[in-house]
């Protein structure tokens, strides 16, 4: 056992049962919970978070009613018909030392469907719904079906329950002016305002009994205008605590927040902060949550007594024996989180099945399986980007003998160039796990060196990782001086002048855009900075945590036009999470984004468009070629003169926009197929 993180590994006594250790896996919908088996899934995953020895894992939000699912065939835990499904979740996680609690969660108005209801018939700007008003007789149904819900995820062998009270759910539709213009006992005063909910907790607690787990989400900072003030975060919680609650978890931000909670440019353990405030306020044991991803960030949380656990959810999905390898002293072989969100939330709002980025097997615990090979082959990977190094993991893991060869001289290919990018720091932790893993499976690395048809020939499997080169289009002038790639800026190699031309308005021109732009060092390292950046008050001097937004941040380095051919809104294509908030940082500096423009030349005075049918000239000194990239195959052609068979995978295999989800998870299938 490690004595580095004493305080995170540290059991919790809640009086009639006791957590391992302060580790709370925090409610993730994964999109299983309404595929046909999906249960069987669902009890697969869990339990590996639970042999991985996380103290209490909480499940993806389950409606306690029809009207509170988020989708019409979301799920709902109603009857007892329901429970046996349940019960293979919970008997998995207990066989695997865990436990586990069920997350009731009524969507309220962010029910995508017309049957959604709220404290008033006031619509979410995310949703097309418009809600009814629950009715005073549809309030007590309610909390009925609150308890009943509880009930059977008691009979279902739960360990507890969550309710969901943040982000901007039902209860706390109820909970905040924003939303609740109700005039009878329902409205009004925060007494009023906070009738339902705890109404609803004490009749939970009747209902499951005084030894159970009753979590309660509080939302602590509501990041929206007409959010609870500070005083009445503290009388809540107050309330709650008499109410029966065992612990209550921390909510940042309401999903139509229109700032940054979770990505990967929110500082680690950003917030950590406002349950700090609370701690001094309650007895009753306090979570901290968001962007909490290694184990120095939560125990510093825990040690400093910010907080009674730590709340990581997504670090889960990423690595589910984070804790374990934390407890062993293996730091440097958990995959961090990189909090990119491509494959866990993306998913989820696409209503797609949940994944991650850096761990394809996440959701996939039955179907994607490295099966230990009974005749080892020699493999040839050649290539170490995201997709080569993965590849040669995967392959090396189910007993094969591995050669990796990469023609640079560092490991990590267009990863090390993304995290330059301010904000992307979090992408070198996946670089330093895949180095750690290719290490540790004793894969042999050969840095500076180019795979030659002959070499290979050697092998029995060759997988080809070579990645892409920047497509360079066919334009007048694109080999002048003022033209550069976007690879040649981030690594060092082009200065870029004070007046810039970004060529292409995809993943990577945003990412440029936000590079060129930045001023200062990046806000991701400097919580008070980035706190101050986004409007929020860490001293809550106004309802919802916001202030007035720190307009340096706003400072552009240069002056910046981000093109694209096409004639739909720049960014159009970005994350479904994330992407508004690189639109907002570039709007924010100034930066002019164009559609429909047509590249007619550069030359010495800059770049000649054409836009709208009339024909400028933006006077820049740099022109930075944005424009997509092609899969670098010329190996492939030579190997298939040679007669050498061999497989793709990642860019070189498809080169659309820089996707390291796709080219992890088709390392590890191929990995597979071997």
């Amino acid at each position: 056992m490690s004595n580095s993180y004493p305080h995170m590994l540290a059991p919790l006594d809640l009086g009639f049962t006791q957590l391992k250790n302060r580790v709370l896996m925090g409610s993730m919908h994964t999109g299983l919970e309404e595929e046909k088996g999906g249960f069987d899934k669902l009890a697969a995953f869990y339990a590996e978070r639970a042999r991985g020895g996380v103290g209490l894992i909480v499940t993806g939000g389950i409606a306690p009613n029809f009207r509170g699912r988020l989708s019409p065939h979301a799920s709902q835990l109603s009857f007892p018909w329901q429970v046996g499904k349940h019960r293979r979740v919970t008997e998995a996680v207990h066989q695997a030392g865990g436990k586990i609690c069920l997350q009731i969660l009524h969507s309220g108005r962010y029910g995508y469907h017309p049957f959604c209801v709220s404290a008033s018939p006031v619509k979410s700007p995310i949703s097309p719904f418009k809600p009814k008003a629950l009715s005073e007789s549809g309030i007590k149904r309610t909390i009925k079906d609150y308890a009943r819900c509880a009930r059977l995820a008691q009979k279902a062998g739960y360990d507890g329950v969550e309710l969901m009270g943040s982000e901007g759910y039902l209860l706390n539709q109820f909970l905040c002016r924003r939303t609740n213009e109700r005039t009878d006992q329902y409205g009004g005063s925060l007494e009023n305002r906070a009738r339902f909910p705890l109404a609803m907790v004490r009749a939970v607690r009747e209902a499951v009994g005084s030894n159970f787990i009753i979590i309660f989400r509080l939302s602590m900072l509501d990041l929206v205008e007409g959010g609870n003030d500070w005083e009445e975060v503290v009388q809540l919680a107050k309330w709650l605590e008499e109410a029966g609650v065992t612990i209550i978890n921390t909510g940042i931000g309401w999903h139509e927040a229109r700032i940054p909670t979770i990505a990967t440019s929110v500082p680690r353990g950003a917030f950590s902060f406002i349950t700090e405030r609370l701690r001094s306020e309650v007895k009753v044991p306090l979570v901290a949550t968001n962007r909490i991803n290694t184990p120095e960030v939560a125990e510093t949380i825990l040690a400093s007594g910010q907080a009674d656990m730590v709340s990581m959810a997504r670090p889960l999905l990423a690595d589910a024996h984070f804790v374990e390898k934390s407890a062993r002293g293996e730091r440097e072989d958990i995959n961090v989180c990189i909090a990119c969100n491509q494959g866990c939330l993306d998913h989820t709002f696409s209503l797609k099945r949940a994944t991650c980025l850096v761990n394809p097997f996440a959701c996939y615990e039955t179907e994607l399986t490295l099966p230990a090979v009974a005749e080892a082959k020699s493999v040839a990977v050649v290539g170490a980007g995201p997709a080569g190094m993965a590849s040669a993991c995967y392959a090396a893991e189910r007993g094969h003998k591995v050669t990796l060869f990469e023609q640079e001289s560092q490991l990590g290919g267009q990863f090390n160039l993304a995290a330059r990018i301010p904000g992307k720091e979090e992408f070198k932790e996946t670089l330093a796990y895949f180095s750690q893993r290719l290490n540790r499976l004793g894969v042999t690395v050969k840095l500076g060196e180019r795979a030659d048809p002959e070499a290979l020939k050697a092998f029995d499997e060759v997988i080809l990782a070579t990645g892409v080169t920047p497509r360079v289009p066919g334009l007048e002038g694109v080999d002048h001086e003022k033209v550069v790639t976007y690879q040649q800026v981030l690594r060092g190699e082009r200065e870029v002048g004070q007046r810039v031309a970004l060529m292409g308005a995809g993943g990577i021109g945003f990412d440029m855009g936000e590079f060129l732009s930045e001023a200062h060092e990046s806000a991701t390292l400097h919580p008070n900075t980035w706190l101050a950046q986004w409007g929020i008050d860490p001293k809550y001097q106004s309802n919802g945590g916001l202030t007035e937004r720190d307009s340096t941040a706003f400072e552009s380095a240069r002056e910046i036009h981000l093109m694209q051919r096409k004639s739909t809104k720049p960014g159009k294509g970005l994350g479904k999470t994330t992407g508004w908030i690189h639109r907002a940082v570039l709007k924010d500096r100034g930066v002019k984004m164009w559609s429909g423009v047509e590249y007619l030349k550069v030359d010495d005075a800059g770049l000649h468009i054409r836009h709208k049918g009339e024909e400028k000239l933006l006077e820049v000194d740099t022109v930075v070629l944005c424009t997509g990239q092609e899969s670098n195959r010329t190996l492939g052609d030579a190997l298939t003169e040679a007669g050498v068979a061999y497989r793709y995978v990642g860019g070189a295999d498809v080169a659309a926009e820089l996707d390291a989800k796709r080219a992890i998870r088709q390392a590890a299938e191929v990995a597979a197929a071997l």
